[in-house]
């Protein structure tokens, strides 16, 4: 089975006008537009993080009507007034079937999504949940040469470590390893009852800052 990298980390928000503010004032760079996933009713912005991972901003595009399925990374789940949050990420696959199959957990069934020019396969569950409360990553595998992030403004970000806090840190250490996870990445553990969350840390143009939750 091919390892996994780190592909993209993902801040959600209900709207993307305050998500693409908390990355600005957190990392002191501006985010460029991505596009929209009609399937999803969703629409994104993006930074570059190297030649094959980036961050995204995502929200729920205003005044379109639902889609016939939850929309994906627990985004039904925000109301009007929720802080934007780094709120999960996404791990790549060569072999998204195979990696999928390997999991030690559920990550949802294999979807093909497209935005644009784009397509992809990519996790997703049913019911639109982050799994393990966003620490465990969506699986992607890309139907593009190059990566995307190759086409995005060079703005001198680059990932230097993801942390991922989890009341089970065994429980997420072997969901990495059952997907040969390889990348900065490391599992730290919380009390039971603390609700899971990340931190990123990236270095940018104004010296290194941490992206995580209000």
């Amino acid at each position: 089975m091919p390892a996994c990298h780190i592909d993209h980390i993902t801040v959600t928000a209900p709207n993307l006008e305050v998500g693409v503010e908390f990355v600005r004032q957190t990392l002191g760079v501006s985010p460029q537009q991505g596009g929209e996933h009609a399937r999803m009713g969703t629409h994104n912005f993006l930074l570059r993080l190297g030649d094959a991972m980036f961050l995204e901003i995502i929200a729920p595009i205003p005044g379109v009507p639902a889609p016939d399925r939850p929309r994906w990374f627990g985004l039904d789940s925000l109301g009007p007034d929720a802080p934007p949050s780094l709120s999960t990420w996404v791990a790549r696959s060569a072999d998204i079937h195979a990696s999928a199959a390997a999991c030690s957990e559920a990550l949802g069934p294999v979807e093909q999504m497209r935005r644009g020019t784009l397509d992809w396969l990519i996790t997703i569950p049913a019911d639109g949940s982050v799994p393990l409360d966003g620490v465990a990553p969506a699986l992607i595998q890309w139907h593009a040469e190059p990566h995307p992030a190759a086409g995005l403004r060079d703005c001198g970000l680059s990932l230097v470590a993801l942390e991922l806090f989890h009341p089970e840190p065994d429980r997420v250490r072997a969901l990495l390893e059952s997907i040969e996870l390889e990348g900065p990445v490391s599992v730290s553990p919380l009390p039971k009852g603390v609700g899971a969350y990340m931190v990123a840390t990236i270095n940018t143009p104004g010296g290194v800052r941490k992206l995580s939750r209000p």
